[in-house]
Parts: C-alpha cells; structure tokens; sequence
C-alpha cells in the first residue's frame, strides 16, 4: 500500500499509541488490498459495554495516548448512566463502565453514546467515513450514500486517531453494486430485513418492497440485514440515492412472512434498537394514548441527545408508565438479562437478544408492542 510521506513518519512516530494506530491500518490495508489510505469525516466506534470488554479491554483503552482527530462518536454502553440504578445496573459494573467513558473521554472521543449518529452529525453524499456499529454502518452506505466499510472497534479507533482508513471494499463504488434481487411484499421491514440478511448473507441485496418506506422503516430494515446476515449496505428500488447506479440482478427471490415468530409470554417490552428517533416518539406516544398505560414492564431506547431536545414529549411518554433510558440498548445492556422473554420490534434485537444475552425474544410491529403492553 501506497503511504505519503507524512504517513510513513506515523509508522516510525515516537508515540506508541500513533505508532500501533497506523500499524493496524497498513496491516488491514494489505491483507485487503487497499492501494491508499483516504481522509475520514469522522470515525463511530462500537463495543465499548464494559460488559462486552470486560477488564482486558478496559485496561488496554487506559494505556493509550493520544488525541482524536476526526469527530469521533462512541456506541452505546452497558447502561444509562444516569438512570443506571432503575436499569437495575450493580454499582461495581457503573464504575468499570465509567472508567471505559472516560480513557475514550480523554482520547478526545465524543460521549454520544448512540448507535444513530446521524442524528446528531449526518454525512454527506460521497463521505468517507470510519464507523463500526452495523446499523450506522448500513445506514450510512445505504440511505444516506457516505461510504464506510464495517470496521471493528480497534480499527474505528486507529482510524480517528490517524484521520484516515485504508481505501478497499465499500469505499470503492465498484464495490457497492447489488449482488442479488430481493422482492418483498406484506412483512414489517425490520422482520424482513431480518429474513432477508438469513436468505442473503454479506452479499449486497437490491431490494423492491410493495410500498415506499420511510426513512425509519429503512433504518430498521437495514439493522436486521446486517444483524443476521452481515451486509454493509442495500439498494431501494426508487427510494435509496444509488439505486440507479448499477445494473439490476436479473433473477430474483420472492419473499413473504412465514410467521414463525418464535412464541412466548413476554416479561419486557423493549423498543429502540436502533435508537428511536423523534417521529418514532411520536408515533409511541400517540399510540400510548390510543390503547392507555401500561400494564407490563416497557423500556424505551433513544440517544440523550434525542431526550434532551424532546424532553416533555419523552415526560408525556413516562406518565404512561413506560420507562425511557438513553445511552444503552436492550442488546448491549446486561439488565436485560433479568427478564426471561423480551418482545421487540427490531430484527436486529430478535437476531441478537437469544444469543448475547440468553433471553427468549419475540417479534411485534411497534403498534403490537404497545396493545400488549396495555393488556
């Protein structure tokens, strides 16, 4: 891989924390075959639940020195952290969580807590981006058109701290033709996306749906197809900016629910995976007033900056008895392990519940969620 002079002398800089950055970067850019590296706009980096890094982890962010410098987001952590102790969160598992915040705090890393960081800062068209948590990666490439590859953690780090990442896979728009057609018709699209990415894998699905979906809609189909498949982005007939670009795949796979949503009594609600945006509030809400307070336990998930700037109609929300959290989700957050069976309406937290947090997760519209939580 082709480095500019300034590169090489990160290579041999006496700063181990630069140093070890760009090492991982030109390593990832040989094994992948990247001629250069690109500048970034801004890196989004994920796994940082001390839950899922435990001690190892948290211990290796203490040791690095260094300053960001690209606007850097950080993914959402283990709990709320001012609500933590309503999470049921123990004190011993806030501290370690707190002291992962503050080693990224003091890498100069932005404490957004969120995996919808387009809400606070959206890409343009053609941006090159750094971002590691699946939704916000396939969002980004597919309905908002930036271009980022899915990165780990580790990578979304160095790449914030070099200001670049190596140009290979969906930074190249040869890279970002549809593989496979897809035809869906009468299915939430975040179940759909759910079966879709079972159906597709990795491979990047040019999709027909029977209506226009809304940008929610998307968010939520492309969460559940990264989720249980692995794309880094889709293509919408008529609604995606790309899906013009390429040639269509000829033959094509016809889908329909099956209706095998996996059965059981559920002792959470839990809606926000990915974080609820200020319609979707609104959309609760106005459902909350249609079928009454709730009778079971119910969490909502959004960003605090979201919160913050819907602060009454998150307060609305609350009076019905429903429990609102920023900062976390039901799927990186160890208080879900608590319940035995969780209801969603996200594809991507009825992929991820049983298998990283070992609870039972059925599957429910939005509008499903809230009637049986007023039951």
């Amino acid at each position: 891989m082709h480095l500019t002079k300034d590169e090489e002398k990160l290579l041999e800089s006496e700063n181990e924390t630069v140093r070890k950055c760009m090492e991982i970067l030109v390593a990832l850019g040989e094994i992948y075959g990247a001629e250069r590296l690109v500048e970034i706009k801004s890196a989004q980096i994920s796994g940082i639940s001390y839950g899922n890094i435990g001690d190892a982890g948290l211990e290796w962010l203490e040791t690095l020195n260094a300053k960001v410098v690209v606007k850097s987001y950080v993914n959402p952590a283990g709990m709320d952290i001012e609500k933590w102790q309503e999470m049921g969160i123990d004190e011993g598992f806030y501290e370690k969580q707190m002291r992962v915040l503050s080693a990224l705090k003091r890498l100069g890393v932005e404490m957004t807590l969120t995996c919808t960081p387009y809400y606070i800062d959206t890409p343009s068209y053609g941006d090159h981006l750094a971002w590691a948590e699946s939704s916000a990666v396939i969002y980004a490439n597919s309905v908002i058109g930036a271009r980022t590859n899915r990165e780990s953690g580790i990578s979304a780090l160095a790449a914030a701290i070099v200001g670049k990442t190596p140009m290979y896979g969906l930074h190249l728009k040869e890279n970002r033709a549809p593989e496979v057609r897809i035809v869906v018709r009468g299915v939430e699209p975040a179940y759909a996306g759910y079966e879709v990415g079972k159906l597709v894998g990795a491979s990047i699905p040019f999709v027909e749906f029977d209506r226009t979906l809304s940008r929610d809609e998307l968010k939520a189909f492309g969460a559940a197809l990264a989720a249980s498949g692995g794309a880094g982005m889709f293509h919408v007939k008529e609604q995606t900016p790309e899906w013009e670009d390429f040639s269509i795949p000829e033959e094509k796979i016809e889908f329909e629910p099956d209706g095998e949503l996996r059965g059981c009594e559920p002792d959470l609600i839990a809606i926000g995976c990915p974080h609820l945006s200020p319609e979707e509030l609104k959309e609760i809400h106005y459902l909350l007033k249609r079928h009454g307070r709730v009778k079971r336990e119910v969490w909502l998930f959004t960003s605090r900056s979201v919160m913050k700037e819907h602060a009454e109609l998150v307060e609305k929300i609350r009076s019905f008895g429903v429990r609102v959290f920023a900062d976390t989700c039901m799927v990186v957050s160890p208080a879900s392990e608590r319940f035995e069976c969780v209801m969603v309406n996200s594809g991507k937290a009825f992929e991820y519940l049983p298998k990283l947090r070992g609870v039972k997760a059925i599957f429910g519209s939005v509008e499903e969620c809230i009637r049986r939580a007023a039951e």
